[in-house]
């Protein structure tokens, strides 16, 4: 297009833009291109301006929109009620609440633009999800003022009761419900959902089942999501029976349950370890014709290992490729823990190569898993290996680990290497937490040193590090075992105390 002569009009140039954004996730592309065509001098519009704008936004650069922005002026174009929403939007996403409030503030003083309901949603969007939902409710009640440009729609009070329920201010969301009913502004199917996904948080069911039948006077008929909500808090309260039921409801009601309404209920029989029920709901997802995520293979494969199934959790594991899907490293942390927790030490070695061998990168969890299964199956020496290592290329190291190393040293009567790693936190620019000195003292309890123990509590309490029920069982254990009864007496006064 850009070598054609003459060039083709800024509109197609603007229909190609649109198509890649579309697409998704190539927004840089758009960007990209935008600033070839200003390179080349391929003319462009408003419409190109708004497209770029967006774009910057989406991928967390309002910098760059803002610096767009100025290309209105410079070629004469006026900046439209979309070219502010979409800064406003910008701002809010990459929590720029305060800036997102001011830039409001300049377009009504000084008159850049007419704001619409849509402008104004965004506004009261961002404040509730930035936590600011008192400050929404206020901006609702100044739009109901009249000389107002715009009045409040049932968009807007949806963003301000969604953010209330999530706060656990239900009682005043249904108040808001019945304001809009008396101010005639329709409520639809996600105001209603946001209602009864708060009600389920506080296990008011007596109070779902309300809204459920007021939906039906008002005809609006529940959704996959709706439905979805009340089967996973079912599920979560251990009440599967009734999960199941809602389910068969939806069925009746020409509503497919989707992947979320049966993982929920996959999770909820997993917790009552009720395994042949999760795997028969597994069963039902493929035969409805969807395709299980990997989502529901880990709540599958990690219920098998905790039920000692570990051919059957192997097996599904071994199954997630051939059905198009890529095991992640959540999938690879639930089988690695479930082979470290069951003794299977070479398998999960095997499975950890793997990960190295895929270039995929391990998380925080990943590596806790593998350095506490290492340590407690007594490979202590391979997690030092690994811990080193990950020292060595700049992993960067939480005491969570440290105290999964320094409780397998201890564990191994290896004390003088535990009291090096521990003498080195301060080098690596870490804290000792409650857990590294229990697990310090305890090591040295064990090995009858009851002054360097009682020196390492007292230090304790110097760096403000406060003793909890575990310190004084490891203290109370350690002198009982050392037949150390009277200073036993003395702890277990002050622990009362």
């Amino acid at each position: 297009m850009a070598r054609m002569r003459p060039l083709p009009s800024v509109i197609q140039f603007n229909q190609m833009l649109t198509c890649i954004v579309k697409m998704k996730n190539h927004y840089s592309s758009v960007i990209s291109l935008f600033r070839d065509m200003c390179v080349q001098g391929i003319p462009v519009d408003e419409a190109t301006l708004n497209i770029m704008i967006n774009c910057c936004c989406v991928v967390g650069r309002v910098d760059l929109a803002f610096s767009t922005l100025s290309g209105f002026f410079k070629r004469g174009f006026v900046p439209n009620v979309v070219t502010f929403g979409t800064l406003l939007k910008g701002l809010f996403r990459e929590q720029k609440v305060p800036q997102a409030q001011e830039f409001f503030k300049k377009i009504i003083k000084e008159k850049l633009c007419k704001p619409n309901e849509t402008m104004l949603g965004i506004v009261i969007d961002g404040l509730c999800k930035a936590g600011n939902t008192q400050t929404a409710i206020e901006f609702l009640r100044a739009m109901e003022k009249r000389g107002s440009p715009c009045k409040p729609d049932a968009i807007m009070y949806n963003a301000v009761m969604d953010s209330l329920c999530k706060d656990k201010m239900v009682d005043e969301g249904l108040a808001l419900l019945l304001e809009m009913i008396e101010k005639d502004i329709p409520p639809n199917v996600v105001t209603y959902s946001s209602l009864i996904q708060g009600l389920c948080n506080l296990s008011r069911w007596k109070d779902v089942d309300k809204l459920f039948s007021e939906m039906k006077v008002y005809k609006i008929v529940p959704d996959v999501i709706t439905f979805s909500i009340v089967v996973d808090a079912l599920c979560k309260e251990g009440h599967i029976e009734d999960a199941e039921e809602v389910v068969r409801i939806m069925i009746q009601q020409g509503r497919n349950p989707d992947l979320v309404t049966y993982s929920s209920l996959m999770d909820g029989y997993c917790l009552q370890r009720r395994i042949d029920d999760a795997r028969r709901v597994f069963n039902t997802m493929i035969a409805s014709g969807l395709t299980p995520d990997l989502h529901c293979y880990g709540i599958l494969i990690n219920a098998y290992y905790k039920t000692k199934k570990l051919e059957a959790a192997m097996k599904l594991f071994r199954e997630i490729p051939h059905k198009g899907l890529t095991p992640d490293i959540v999938i690879y942390s639930t089988v690695l823990q479930g082979l470290f927790s069951s003794g299977r030490y070479l398998s999960a070695r095997e499975i950890f190569k793997e990960v190295q061998a895929s270039g995929m990168k391990p998380d925080f969890h990943t590596y806790c898993v593998v350095l506490d299964g290492l340590c407690k199956t007594g490979h202590v020496d391979e997690a030092l290996e690994l811990f080193h290592a990950m020292e060595t290329d700049g992993t960067n190291l939480h005491i969570e680990m440290y105290n999964i190393i320094l409780d397998g040293l201890c564990k191994g009567k290896r004390l003088d290497s535990a009291r090096d790693v521990f003498n080195n936190l301060s080098l690596k620019g870490l804290d000792p937490n409650v857990i590294t000195y229990n697990t310090m003292i305890a090591g040295l309890l064990s090995e009858g040193l009851l002054i360097e123990g009682k020196e390492l509590i007292l230090k304790m309490e110097e760096k403000g590090c406060l003793a909890n029920s575990v310190t004084y069982n490891v203290i109370l254990q350690g002198l009982l075992k050392g037949g150390h009864y009277d200073d036993a007496m003395v702890y277990h006064e002050e622990m009362v105390h």
